[in-house]
């Protein structure tokens, strides 16, 4: 019965360019509808499960169903909750919703570790839905979130550009967005954002990275491994094109994404920002994966301070931070996986944080540097190859390197 499903073309979301033509001949419909005023919601439901079917069928139709058992349980649960809020708001029922949105993720992430393989459950962009609806369950309990069906959740969840890698999306920025069709002079100013966006997106994904991803950083790697379990300078060689290689296929995917929800009249945040321009470690979070680190910051960071303070949990305000700091990004960290090199590489940024923080304040009370082009320049320079040495251990290169395990890139 399923193997039709099996003997179906599967489209990476992105992967090629024979997607976007399929893609772009399909929305053209409703960018045509949103020049004349009108949001054709049905025909982009149908359009968008069209593209997530060809992206979960063939070898991948068991994460086709992972993916529908999951919509609908989160639906169930983001519902409920929203229906229990508007009268009601007790803390121990938040927490045990949150701990009920975020449990896939949990069995998913710890499953390779603990039982040795995946856990069905899992899917494609399971992160970055896990992230849409804790993320509206928190936004409900605030009260801010006033305006919530089944229909509502399940097109956010399910919006089609963004639904294997982000960026990641807030429901009440989304809703009113969608709410609202854009005036006629905003679409074209979005259609005109998204063509350029649509040819970074291209030369990042199909020329750079094809060098950084497909030619380069094999080579390093295999020249690396020759040397086995000992540290060469071919290592240092992964290290660079392994970041070259993360950011401009994550940047080119981000810039994609952004692209087609543009032309879709949604206006999907920015992933990216010159990430590698960075001063400090705190102005690089604000720039990478800005969507992922904005809600680890909002909902994890801030939550913490929040409730450390009113609760009295420390004297110092800085102790606090630095806490809250190495919380953060352990939390992210085991977020990638329960493996040594995602914990070790949260830790590290945990600590470069704390860090950074700690030298700030020493220099404003007791150095009078200056800042010059040179400061900034070594300033920007400690920065980049800090980043370079964490995405080392981040890749799991090290991991094959010494123990000879199979790597996760």
């Amino acid at each position: 019965m399923l193997q039709w499903i099996q003997d179906m073309p599967n489209f990476t979301a992105y992967g090629t360019p024979t997607y976007f033509i399929y893609l772009l001949i399909a929305i053209l419909p409703l960018g045509i509808g949103l020049y004349f005023g009108k949001r054709f919601e049905w025909y982009e439901a149908l359009i968008s499960f069209i593209f997530i079917f060809l992206m979960f069928d063939g070898q991948s139709y068991l994460q086709a169903f992972s993916l529908i058992g999951y919509i609908v349980y989160q639906t169930v649960i983001v519902i409920g909750y929203f229906h229990y809020r508007q009268k009601q708001n007790a803390s121990w029922v938040f927490y045990l919703i949150t701990f009920l949105s975020l449990l896939p993720i949990i069995i998913v992430k710890f499953s390779p570790a603990m039982v040795g393989h995946n856990s069905l459950l899992g899917f494609l962009g399971i992160s970055y839905l896990t992230f849409r609806a804790a993320g509206t369950i928190i936004e409900t309990r605030d009260g801010v979130v006033k305006d919530l069906n089944w229909w509502k959740f399940i097109r956010f969840m399910a919006f089609m550009p963004t639904i294997t890698s982000g960026p990641i999306d807030r429901y009440r920025r989304f809703s009113k967005d969608y709410q609202k069709v854009p005036s006629r002079e905003k679409y074209l100013g979005l259609v005109g954002k998204a063509i350029p966006y649509l040819f970074i997106g291209f030369v990042y994904e199909f020329v750079i990275d094809y060098f950084f991803g497909q030619v380069w950083y094999p080579f390093m790697e295999q020249r690396a491994l020759a040397y086995a379990p000992h540290l060469s300078w071919w290592v240092v060689g992964v290290a660079y094109m392994y970041a070259g290689h993360l950011y401009f296929n994550f940047a080119g995917y981000s810039f994609f994404a952004v692209a087609v929800s543009y032309l879709m009249g949604v206006e999907t945040p920015m992933n990216f920002n010159k990430p590698f321009l960075s001063k400090n470690i705190k102005e690089f979070w604000n720039r990478w994966h800005m969507t992922l680190s904005f809600w680890f910051r909002d909902y994890i960071f801030m939550r913490f301070v929040f409730m450390a303070t009113k609760k009295k949990w420390f004297k110092n305000r800085n102790v606090l931070s630095s806490v809250a700091y190495m919380l953060n990004m352990l939390t992210m960290g085991f977020w990638h996986g329960v493996t040594w090199y995602y914990i070790l590489y949260g830790f590290m940024h945990g600590l470069a944080l704390v860090v950074d923080d700690w030298w700030l304040r020493y220099k404003r009370k007791h150095l009078k540097i200056k800042s010059t082009k040179l400061t900034k320049f070594i300033a920007g320079f400690v920065t980049f190859n800090f980043v370079v040495l964490t995405f080392l251990v981040f890749c799991g290169f090290l991991d094959k390197l010494w123990f000879g395990f199979p790597g996760h890139h």
